[in-house]
């Protein structure tokens, strides 16, 4: 079935906008709320598993997905990449870490209280953080088509 005039704009707008959302910071920040929520979940295993005799910490590195996005972003950015302006997937599950420097309680737990709900704390606000960034860049979309649509 031949394609009219019509189906070839849409086509051609449809790859103009999914080419500038995947050059904008939308796929980083996507990456950056996963990575918030599979941490937030376990930082509450944590917490919940505080009182189990000889259960130990585990946590996700900050440091390990920043230079993984960082690396995933370069990597986007330089010209001989396959597919510019697509960002690699940062997989945020796949270094879970025992987190060794704990005290070490009688029972043999390592889990501190405070020091996960200092964690959780921080990690909601780098959640947050990024949600409001990305919330922005759609409001940024939606007034980009609302003022195309009035023209």
């Amino acid at each position: 079935m031949p394609l009219d005039c019509e189906d070839l704009h849409r086509k051609e707008d449809l790859r103009v906008w999914s080419s500038w959302l995947n050059e904008s910071t939308i796929p980083a920040l996507e990456q950056s709320v996963a990575f918030a929520q599979r941490r937030h979940m376990l930082l509450a295993g944590n917490i919940a598993n505080k009182d189990v005799p000889n259960y130990k910490t585990r946590d996700l590195s900050v440091d390990d997905f920043q230079q993984a996005l960082q690396e995933s972003i370069s990597a986007a950015k330089s010209p001989s990449s396959q597919s510019p302006g697509h960002t690699s997937r940062v997989d945020p599950s796949e270094k879970v870490r025992d987190v060794r420097n704990q005290v070490m309680y009688l029972d043999g737990s390592d889990v501190s209280f405070e020091h996960q709900v200092t964690q959780i704390s921080k990690n909601a606000m780098f959640h947050d953080t990024a949600i409001a960034l990305m919330r922005s860049q759609f409001q940024t979309i939606r007034s980009a088509i609302t003022e195309s649509a009035n023209v």
